[in-house]
Parts: structure tokens; C-alpha cells; sequence
């Protein structure tokens, strides 16, 4: 079936609408745009003339380039233009019953030997195929919002899918510069299908009132390297679109992590429907505007909780890289610090790692000589905890099992002074056990930072029930002379990264134990489509299979949600001992060094 694909229809002129009939008419095809909207069709026109004006501003095409692109896009109002397109790109409104109503139109109209693809990301391409009279020449061809810009395509094919328009329609992906990621049919597909998950998630952790939209945004974007927070991004897409994607999911997985967040539904029938309506979770300067205003949510310029109590000395506890890199920190930021490890022998191990590290900086014009100097004689390594005698906080950041770290702390209350702060840098353990392990529990908080601690901007600062208000108000103090991003949540399992983060990588898990799609694919997908600065199985293996089994078991411990199960092919990999990097294999192989 030799289909050449050079005249193609697009039958919505929205943006998404609009910016794949661009990237059509760039590449050298005749593009027919079609739209019942007289408005849409102007508009599609003028946007078209003003990006590739852009383009040509920009130096990326040439004026005739342009010129030849803009002759090739022509518009119209009825279906019966598409007569003479070898491939049709439905974008019209999520609606079961639009989409089958222009594809009944269109079987009438386009040849028998026409590919009918829909843009769908919410709904089955299966139930939109067995409406046509030649399902075999329906599939899906998701892209991502900007087209122009976003390199990921999803092709999906139904049951009843033919091989041969797949792979014409492949083949024009790849054509057009993007990346085709073969995909089968469920709500969401590869991208979508986990983004919703993890945007719904953060939307409930929000409703649940556990931490402000602020500080889980920025938290997603701090600690995972994302480009926008969950909540904006949902602002973005339109909580309207979010909800009706993830009801369909709901009605396929039954998973109670894609049942849509009472909130979603709320804001949604008050019309707040995100950057669209100039108001969602957050409000902006107009409808459709891009630039967020202060609220009534909006926290006060400089405000903290109360005053808190005066540190000029760190006590750091461990010797592994997270202990030697918060040292590091403080000690950069003009703390004296005492870095305190089991043995003499560990502290000064500890205490060199530092001294490596700086010099790289120093290597890479990053830090002066003298700083280097100045900052490693603030450190003085020691191997016993009697060294914290006399220190304002201390941090520990030892081996993440309860059992260990309540011994510690038993340590610290007997050492460090009455006043003195005690931190615990877990990210998975409960707080407030480890602070019971103490006689003075309202002394004790979470500060939980992020490896390798140097480099990483974020520091969850977790209060229990019991934490003083001026304990708290002394690490958000701490977190800003050592130039870190505080974000505040209660004492409960993952706090704010990990509670979001794992189960995202959960289900990516469950997608490959269940044939849908590769590891490349997944990966590929999250990172084309999402943004993500590396796919869910690649930060598996950087993080530890190990570790990401203990922190999925901790939170299907504490939340009961079936969903949060760990997939079983991460803990039959966990077994046989491929944790990943570290040990040379985990999804992947590595080579040895």
C-alpha cells in the first residue's frame, strides 16, 4: 500500500489544530485546514503568517521558504475539502460524539484509500474506528502542545489497525523532524497516560491541604529537574481537559490514582479552568494570559513564622556522600561545621571527599582558591558524637532505616545542648518516631535535601505534630543563608517529591510488565512529550531499584491505595540483584568500571 501522503487535511483549527497544520506545510505538504468556524480559519491564517514570521526572523527559514509554506495552507468550512487528502487529522473537542460524527462525514468524502487519524489523547481509537466504514485505515497520531515544537508523536494503533497506514503515517513523523513512539490504545497512551496520573495526584495533595500549590510546584521543579510544577501545568492544559482525560482512564484501570480529584471537578464547573479562563489554581492577568498575579493565596512578601533561634555552628552525622555533601554546603555558606562519623578514620574520609569536591570547583572557575582554603578549615572531622556538644543544629544524614537513626537521635539528646535543633535529613521515614527517640521532641524537624546536596536547590522542611514553631522558622532561616529553596509539608510518607515522584515510576513499571510499550518508548515519550530531563527507567537505575522499592513500600504502607503497590517487576529485579548502575545492571545494562 504505497501512500505518499502529500496532501493532508486537519479538521479543527485550534491551536493544537493550527500548529500541527504548520509543521505540515513547513515540511512540503499541501495542507488543507478545515474548520466550521470562519473565525478559526482567520485565525489559523494569521497565526500561521505571524509564527513563520517569526521563523524567518529567527533566521531558522528563509523569506521564500515562507513564502512557499504559507501557499501551500489553504482553509475551508466543509468536510468535503478533505476530498482529494491522502491523510485526515481530526483535532476537533474530546467528544465521543463529534469525532464519530466527522468520521462518518469523512468516509462519505476522502477516497478508500485515505488514512483517517484522529488526535485523541482521552478516548479509544477503537471505538472511533468500528464507527468508520474502513477501520482498518483508522489509527491515532497524538501530538504534543506546541507542535512546532514538541518532538514527540504517539502512533496508535487499534485492533483493527492495518500495518501498512502505520507505517506511512511513521514514516511522515519522522519526515516532519519528530519522534513517532508506537503506542497501543488506552486512555492516555505512553506520556499522558502517566503525566494525568502524577498531575491528579498533586492536585489531591493540594485539596488535602498537606502543602501550599507554591511549594508543591516548586518542589516538582526543584527536586526532579522539571520544567513547570504540576499545578501550573495544569493551569496550562486546562483543568477541564485534565479531568476528562482522567475520567477515561478512570473507566478503563479502575485505579483510584486516576479517579479525578474532587478539586478538579470543583474548579471546573466554577469555570476556573486555568490559564484559558485567567484563573485555575492560580490567577493571571487575563484569560489566555501566561503571567501569574497575586491572589488571595498568594503567600506575603518575606513572611515567616515568627522569629527563630541563633545558629552559628553544624553538627553533620554520617560519612556517606549525603553527610560530606551537606557539610559541604554549610560550610560554604560560613558555618563552622563538625563532621561526625563512627571512626576518626570515616570523618576524615568524609572530610577528603569535600576537599575533592572543591577542587573540582576551583578546576572549573566555579570557586576561588582561597574559598576552597576557607571553606575546608570550617570543617573539622571527628569520630564520635561527643564532638556535637556545642552545636546549634544537627543534621544527620546516616543509613535510612528507623532503627539507626532513633539510635542516633537517643545520642543527640544526651550531647547537644538544651536549645540546639536536631535535624534528620529521610526521605521516607517518619519524623516524628525519630524525634520520640529524644526527650525534647518539639526540638527535632525533617530537612530533607537532595543528592548530591552541592548541587540541588531544594530542601523539604517537614514539621511533625509536635515541632516548635521556632525550630521551624530556624531551618527556613538556615535554608536561605545556605541558598536553598524551603518548602514546607506535614510528617507523612515521600512528603512532597517522593509521594508524587514514585508512583509515576511505578507506573511506568506496570506499563512494560504489560507489553504496552518499551522501555526506549517510555522513556523517549516522558522525555520528548513531558519534559522530563531523563525517562522514568533511566532515574530508576541512577536512583537504586532498591531504593525505589523501599519508598514504594513505605508508601503503600501508609497510604493503603492498591494502586501504590510495587510493580512485582521491580522487586523480582531487587531480588536477583540488579539494583541498577550501581551494580552494572538494572532495566538496562551498564558496563562496568
Amino acid at each position: 500500500m504505497d501512500t505518499p501522503l502529500s496532501t493532508i487535511a486537519v479538521v479543527g483549527l485550534g491551536t493544537m489544530g493550527t500548529g500541527i497544520a504548520e509543521v505540515l506545510a513547513l515540511a512540503g505538504r499541501e495542507v488543507i485546514g478545515i474548520d466550521i468556524s470562519e473565525a478559526a480559519t482567520l485565525g489559523a491564517v494569521a497565526s500561521l503568517e505571524a509564527s513563520t514570521a517569526r521563523a524567518v526572523g529567527r533566521g531558522r527559514i528563509t523569506e521564500e521558504e515562507r513564502a512557499a509554506a504559507l501557499a501551500r495552507f489553504r482553509t475551508a468550512d466543509a468536510l468535503q475539502a478533505a476530498a482529494d487528502a491522502e491523510l485526515v487529522i481530526e483535532v476537533v473537542p474530546e467528544s465521543y460524539e463529534i469525532k464519530q460524527q466527522v468520521f462518518r462525514e469523512l468516509d462519505a468524502v476522502v477516497s478508500p484509500t485515505a488514512i483517517l487519524a484522529t488526535g485523541t489523547n482521552a478516548l479509544s481509537v477503537t471505538r472511533l474506528a468500528a464507527e468508520s466504514q474502513r477501520p482498518e485505515r483508522v489509527l491515532g497520531l497524538h501530538f504534543f502542545n506546541p507542535a512546532p515544537a514538541m518532538k514527540l508523536v504517539e502512533v496508535v494503533s487499534s485492533v483493527l489497525t492495518a500495518p501498512p497506514a502505520v507505517e506511512a503515517v511513521t514514516a511522515l513523523a519522522r519526515e516532519l523532524g519528530k519522534e513517532p513512539v508506537a503506542v497501543g490504545d488506552r486512555p492516555g497512551f505512553v506520556a499522558d497516560g502517566l503525566l494525568f496520573g502524577y498531575l491528579n495526584q498533586a492536585a489531591a495533595m493540594y485539596e488535602a491541604n498537606y502543602a501550599s500549590r507554591e511549594d508543591i510546584d516548586a518542589a516538582m521543579k526543584l527536586g526532579c529537574g522539571l520544567p513547570m510544577g504540576p499545578l501550573a501545568l495544569l493551569d496550562l492544559i486546562g483543568i477541564d481537559t485534565a479531568r476528562t482525560v482522567l475520567e477515561a482512564m478512570y473507566a478503563e484501570s479502575h485505579d483510584r490514582l486516576h479517579a479525578p480529584a474532587p478539586i478538579l471537578g470543583q474548579l471546573s464547573s466554577a469555570g476556573l479552568t486555568g490559564r484559558k479562563a485567567g484563573r485555575g489554581f492560580y490567577t493571571y492577568d487575563a484569560p489566555g494570559g501566561q503571567d501569574v498575579v497575586p491572589d488571595a493565596l498568594t503567600p506575603a512578601a518575606g513572611a515567616e513564622a515568627g522569629a527563630g533561634r541563633a545558629v552559628a555552628s553544624v553538627g553533620v552525622a554520617g560519612s556517606g556522600t549525603m553527610a560530606s555533601g551537606i557539610a559541604e554546603v554549610f560550610a560554604k555558606a560560613g558555618y563552622g561545621v563538625v563532621l561526625a562519623a563512627r571512626t576518626q578514620e570515616k570523618a576524615d574520609l568524609a572530610k577528603g571527599r569535600i576537599a575533592k569536591s572543591l577542587e573540582r570547583s576551583v578546576s572549573k572557575g566555579r570557586l576561588s582558591a582561597e574559598a576552597r582554603d576557607e571553606t575546608l578549615a570550617r570543617i573539622t572531622a571527628a569520630g564520635s558524637l561527643d564532638a556535637f556538644a556545642e552545636v546549634d543544629l544537627a543534621v544527620e544524614a546516616v543509613a535510612e532505616d528507623l532503627e539507626i537513626k532513633q539510635q542516633l537521635f537517643a545520642g543527640l539528646d544526651k550531647v547537644c545542648r538544651p536549645g540546639a535543633v536536631l535535624a534528620t535529613t529521610t526521605s521516607s521515614l517518619p519524623v516524628v518516631a525519630v524525634a520520640r527517640a529524644t526527650a525534647r521532641p518539639e526540638d527535632v524537624i525533617g530537612m530533607h535535601f537532595f543528592n548530591p546536596a552541592p548541587a540541588m536547590k531544594l530542601v523539604e522542611v517537614v514539621r511533625t505534630v509536635l515541632t516548635a514553631d521556632d525550630v521551624h522558622a530556624t531551618v527556613r532561616a538556615v535554608c536561605a543563608k545556605i541558598r536553598k529553596h524551603p518548602v514546607d509539608c506535614g510528617d507523612r510518607a515521600g512528603f512532597i517529591v517522593n509521594a508524587l515522584l514514585f508512583p509515576y515510576l511505578n507506573n511506568a513499571i506496570k506499563m512494560v510488565e504489560q507489553h504496552y510499550a518499551s522501555l526506549d518508548d517510555i522513556d523517549a515519550a516522558m522525555k520528548l512529550g513531558g519534559g522530563y530531563p531523563m525517562g522514568p527507567f533511566e532515574l530508576l537505575d541512577v536512583v537504586g531499584l532498591d531504593v525505589s522499592l523501599a519508598i514504594e513500600k513505605v508508601l503503600h504502607k501508609e497510604f493503603r491505595d492498591p494502586g501504590l503497590a510495587p510493580a512485582p517487576l521491580l522487586e523480582h529485579l531487587v531480588a536477583a540483584g540488579c539494583l541498577g548502575r550501581k551494580t552494572g545492571r538494572g532495566f538496562r545494562e551498564y558496563a562496568r568500571r
